[in-house]
Parts: C-alpha cells; sequence; structure tokens
C-alpha cells in the first residue's frame, strides 16, 4: 500500500492518502467538503468530481448516463490509486452556500409570528457579573482569599453554596491585590448551585455574553447575546460539517460505528459551531473570555454526537440513549472557542427520536402552559410532533426522511437562493411560472418548493392521487428519459447551473412518503388520545422548514390537517428561540429539565397504528377523503 498526492483545484489544495481511500475522504481530509447526502454510499449522486489526470479506480455502476456525459464521477465511489488531480465543480460544494435565518423576508406566506419569549419569566441570566470591594486582611483578619471572596458574594447575593475550579483559583491571589481587593466576580447559576467562573480585577461594567444554539441536523444557528440587557446582538448559521457523512441521523449513527467515526463527527459539528462563534466575536469585537455560558438544543444524536457519545443504541431495538439528560461540561472540555471554564449546556430529551431542540420549542411555545389543545409540528429530517396543552403533552417522532431538506431529490436543495419556492403551472398549455429565493435564476428546489411543486402537479391534471404521471399529457416538459418520466420546470437556459431543473416520479414517491410520514405521525397521536383533528385549537409550525411553507398546499397534498387556516402559527427557529429563554431566565432553564420528564413518548413502531395510518396517508391527499373536506369539494 503506497502513499499518493491528491490535489484539488481550482482550490490548490492537496492531500495525501493510502492507495484504497475515495476522492471524498480525500477532499474532507485537504479541507473541501463535498455534499454527500447518502452517507457515501453512492447512492445520491451529490458528490459529482472531475478526475483531470491520474490513476484511480471506479467502483463498477458509480456513474449514472447523466454524469457520463458531463465527464463526472463520484467522489465516494472513486478510489485513489496513484497520485491524482481532481476538479471538484461548485454544485458539488458544501460550503458554497450559506444558510437563510428566519429573519430575512423571502414573500413567506405564513409569517413568523412575534413573541416576547421572556413573557412569565424573571431576568436573571444564568451568568452575571458581581462587583466587590473586598476588605483586604492583615495580621487579625486573615481569613484566606476565597474564604474572604466567597463570604462578600454571600453578602452581596442570594447565593449560598459558592464552587471555584482550580484554574480560577490559581490566578486568585494576584487578581485580588491588582486593583486594590477591588474585582468583578462572573457566576453561573444551575439548579441552585453557583460557580465562580471568571474573577478580573477592578470593576467591570460588562456582564458578559451568553450562546444560544441550535444544533441541526442540517443547520447550526448561533445566536449572541449581551447576558446584561437580553438582547441579541447577533446571530449566524451554517451547515452541520456532518452532512458530508451522511444527510440523515441514521447514516451519521452507521459512521460513527466505524473505526474513528464517532471523533470525525464530534470534530465536524464542533467545527461549524466554531466556525460561526469566531465570526460572530469578529465582527461584534468581542472576546470569547467574555462568553461565559453556551445552551445548546439539539435532537438527541446531535446532542449525542457533540459531547462524544456513541449513538448506537438509539437505532437498534428499543432505541435507547445513553442518557437524556446530559451533564453540564466545560467549554474547554469541547474545545469551543468560548471563555475555557464557560459551562456548556443541553437541553434533556424525552427519548431518542424527541430531543432537546423539542423539548425547547415547546419551552419557547408554553404549549405546557396553555389551555388551549396545541399541535407542535417541527418538519425536517424527522418529523417530530407534540400534542397538548397543561393538562398533558404527547409527543412522537416520525422518520420523514431527508425530502422536505431537499435530499433524496434529483433537483433537490436546502433553502437558500436560487431554490424554487414557488411554482404556477397553466392547466392548458401546462408552461411553468417560477419563483426563487432570492429571486436568482433556479438552480434547484426546496422543500417547500416541492410541496408547492406537488399540489400545482396535482391541480392541473399532470400527476393521479398516487405520484405517477399521466403519459398522455401534450407538452414537452413532460417526457421519459432513461430514469423514468420527468417534468421540466425549468430549461438549461433559463436555470442558474446550465441544467434543465426537472422534478421526476421517484422524487415524487419520495416526497409522498415524507408527509405521508408527518401525517401519519399526527393521526397516531391523536388516536392514542381518542382525539379527532377538530379537537385541535393551535398548530405551530417551527424549523427553517416553516419560513417557506404554504399552508394551503401543505393541506391539498395532505401533510397537514385540513382545519381553519387561522389556526395555524410559525414562530420560526423555537429550538434557537427556547435556547436564549433558557439562557436568559433560571427559572426557564429549570422549566425545561421538567418537560423532559412531563411529556409522555409514543412509540411509533410498536403496533400497527402508524403503519396503517402512514399506508393511507401516501396518497394524494390521503385514501380517506372525509378528513380533507376543502380538498373533496375540488375533486
Amino acid at each position: 500500500m503506497g502513499k499518493h498526492l491528491v490535489k484539488f483545484v481550482p482550490d490548490d489544495v492537496s492531500a495525501t492518502v493510502d492507495t484504497g481511500v475515495n476522492i471524498l475522504r480525500a477532499a474532507s481530509l485537504a479541507g473541501i467538503e463535498i455534499k454527500s447526502t447518502c452517507g457515501g454510499k453512492g447512492s445520491c449522486g451529490r458528490c459529482a468530481i472531475k478526475v483531470l489526470d491520474g490513476q484511480v479506480r471506479y467502483e463498477e455502476g458509480n456513474r449514472s448516463k447523466k454524469l457520463k456525459d458531463q465527464g463526472l464521477n463520484l467522489a465516494c465511489q472513486t478510489i485513489v490509486e496513484g497520485d491524482v488531480t481532481i476538479e471538484v465543480p461548485k454544485d458539488s460544494r458544501l460550503d458554497e452556500h450559506q444558510v437563510v435565518l428566519e429573519n430575512e423576508n423571502y414573500g413567506k406566506v405564513l409569517e413568523a409570528k412575534e413573541v416576547d419569549i421572556l413573557e412569565g419569566y424573571e431576568f436573571s441570566p444564568l451568568c452575571r457579573k458581581v462587583q466587590l470591594t473586598l476588605d483586604p486582611p492583615n495580621l487579625t483578619e486573615n481569613t484566606s482569599d476565597l474564604t474572604r471572596l466567597q463570604a462578600k458574594l454571600r453578602q452581596n447575593t442570594d447565593c449560598k453554596e459558592l464552587i471555584v475550579g482550580l484554574p480560577i483559583l490559581q490566578h486568585l491571589a494576584e487578581t485580588l491585590r491588582q486593583e486594590d481587593w477591588k474585582v468583578t466576580a462572573t457566576l453561573a447559576c444551575m439548579n441552585g448551585i453557583t460557580e465562580i467562573v471568571q474573577v478580573e480585577p477592578g470593576h467591570v461594567a460588562n456582564d458578559g455574553y451568553g450562546l444560544a444554539i441550535d444544533i441541526g441536523t442540517t443547520t447550526v444557528v448561533v445566536y449572541l447575546v449581551d447576558l446584561s440587557n437580553g438582547e441579541t446582538i447577533d446571530k449566524l448559521g451554517t451547515y452541520n460539517k456532518q452532512a458530508k457523512y451522511g444527510d440523515d441521523v441514521i447514516s451519521r449513527m452507521i459512521h460513527a460505528g466505524e473505526e474513528g467515526g464517532l471523533q470525525e463527527l464530534q470534530q465536524a459539528v464542533i467545527g461549524s459551531l466554531n466556525e460561526l462563534i469566531d465570526k460572530l466575536l469578529d465582527r461584534k469585537d468581542v472576546s470569547s473570555e467574555d462568553v461565559h455560558v453556551a445552551i445548546m438544543a439539539g435532537n438527541s444524536t446531535m446532542a449525542h454526537l457533540l459531547l462524544g457519545l456513541p449513538p448506537k443504541y438509539i437505532r437498534l431495538e428499543p432505541y435507547i440513549p445513553t442518557a437524556t439528560e446530559l451533564p453540564p461540561v466545560k467549554a474547554k472540555e469541547l474545545q469551543i472557542h468560548i471563555n475555557p471554564e464557560a459551562w456548556v449546556l443541553n437541553f434533556p430529551a424525552v427519548a431518542s427520536y424527541v430531543g432537546g431542540d423539542i423539548v425547547s420549542g415547546v419551552l419557547a411555545t408554553k404549549i405546557s402552559q396553555a389551555d388551549e389543545m396545541t399541535l407542535f409540528i417541527d418538519i425536517g429530517t424527522n418529523g417530530e410532533i407534540v400534542l397538548g396543552n397543561k393538562e398533558f403533552m404527547i409527543s412522537c417522532a416520525c422518520s420523514a426522511g431527508p425530502a422536505f431538506e431537499g435530499g433524496g431529490i434529483t433537483f433537490g436543495m436546502r433553502a437558500m437562493n436560487g431554490a424554487i419556492e414557488r411554482v404556477r403551472i397553466s392547466p392548458k398549455t401546462y408552461s411553468v411560472q417560477l419563483e426563487t429565493i432570492g429571486d436568482g435564476a433556479p438552480i434547484g428546489i426546496c422543500g417547500s418548493g416541492l410541496i408547492d411543486c406537488l399540489a400545482k402537479l396535482h391541480k392541473v391534471g399532470l400527476i393521479d392521487r398516487t405520484g405517477q404521471f399521466f403519459r398522455d399529457k401534450e407538452t414537452p416538459r413532460l417526457r421519459k428519459t432513461d430514469d423514468g418520466w420527468e417534468f421540466v420546470l425549468a430549461w438549461a437556459e433559463e436555470s442558474g447551473n446550465n441544467q434543465d431543473v426537472v422534478i421526476t416520479e421517484p422524487d415524487i414517491k419520495n416526497l409522498l412518503r415524507s408527509k405521508g410520514a408527518v401525517f401519519a405521525g399526527i393521526q397516531s397521536l391523536l388516536k392514542s388520545m381518542q382525539m379527532d383533528v377538530n379537537m385541535i385549537e393551535k398548530i405551530i409550525i417551527a424549523g427553517g422548514f416553516g419560513n417557506y411553507l404554504n399552508v394551503e398546499d401543505a393541506v391539498q397534498i395532505g401533510l397537514l390537517p385540513d382545519v381553519d387556516r387561522d389556526r395555524y402559527e410559525f414562530l420560526g427557529n423555537t429550538s434557537v428561540k427556547g435556547a436564549k429563554l433558557a439562557l436568559l431566565s433560571q427559572a426557564a432553564y429549570k422549566k425545561s429539565i421538567q418537560l423532559g420528564h412531563m411529556m409522555t413518548y409514543l412509540e411509533l413502531s410498536a403496533g400497527t397504528t402508524f403503519m396503517d395510518e402512514f399506508v393511507s396517508a401516501t396518497f394524494i391527499p390521503h385514501t380517506d377523503l372525509t378528513l380533507f373536506p376543502s380538498v373533496k369539494d375540488k375533486e
């Protein structure tokens, strides 16, 4: 086995790898992030690269005709056998795109409702600074420096149990004397325990900063929060770099079980976090030493991977996580780029597939305090659903698959500039009008655009209720290829990537399975409580997906319940909002721990209810049209 140089252009970077390593791995070693929604299994076709020169071996059947015609190969199926030069096209790169945060308005159909997240909670951040002037010691008042500091803190605060770590203690003596016994102590408060995480000489006015973080399967979002007033002074989002190991949590759990895989996944998500943190602190001229606490909300798998916990048994029956309540850890343990002594907290999970992001969302939406019966839906790679009010809460998770995030779809993509979000099709000529995020030339179609497209294809009679194209429609947009039937949404000369942007019959089938899983989850929860959909008084749509969701179209295809549209609310990224709430209120953080215990979890794989509901929900809109009276009236 030899060593070979793999060079990448136009980046002019390289990696040295052993014989037998694939190009996807070599690119990662060179610092180039390539799309691989299937986790390197060769099935998604996203990791297309061009071999310019050198010795490689292609795995059998690694190229579709479309790739061959363009002279491309799949990086995950191209094996290094000598020195080689590789070109990575722009469309194959994961890092070419920026995440669209929910405050950017590109014509939402369901406007995000602004809420006061602190309503009902006292402003009492998890970290605060206290200015102190200590009495200097003398021969008769000769208590230790630490005892003197702790006594003064007890006099000036309500903190009784005060602990301090060794790094603080090592510098305490000099710090106290530097400004003639005037100091500022930073206190981190968690569940009745207070730790002195920083002692600074003199009286420091700034109360410091905290981070509210949403670690999603697809994206990572960080809010930089001023703890003196609760203001979010900046926020950023980016892709979770774990995506190169697969789009969904199952692919990543499998990779975590491979040699070195868990460490790679942990480093990937921490790399995503640090990239955002560094940018935020730099552009706001904030020192990393002044960030004293971070609180993270993510699903159970993301939380496990962040902390380096093997997620193996989450995916194996009976689906048990290592822990649902994760211990606080110091930033230095995870090598996160904030104050090394800062606490990093994770929201508790309910179960393997209802994680801290949902607990955070429930905290932010205050469902547990509401009188009205509420359905909370967070649609992503997994569809997580909570039903309840102040009397009870029951939750479940259904594997929606990556379709709503653009995975498994020929021209699928996330919600970013150039993504098709609205489709209009003429019922007579089948001509197409498109709206894209950012109003640029179309390069693909995001989840909300797929829903809109599916609804319009069915409405104008191009597909039947099973998602199959009617073959007899006279339009050049409907055509048969070597890979099956497809409909052209944008011709190559209209697109931003010089390719015909199409939706295929398999794409439609994937979307029907995804929407069917979500609706089946809703029905399963309702039936478990012997309720029907008309008993739901409010439906909250959460997450980035709702940013562009057309509720009417979602009902038309059978994704969401057919109830009065004024019952629907979109609250944006409730995961990060709940994290901010917990950051700013000790009572809210304590409440989040309670919520993890309060929610009942319904395991959908137990019994036949979910599968029966799923089969019925894979039609447009459903096999039981009485569930969709507004659609039935139009049939």
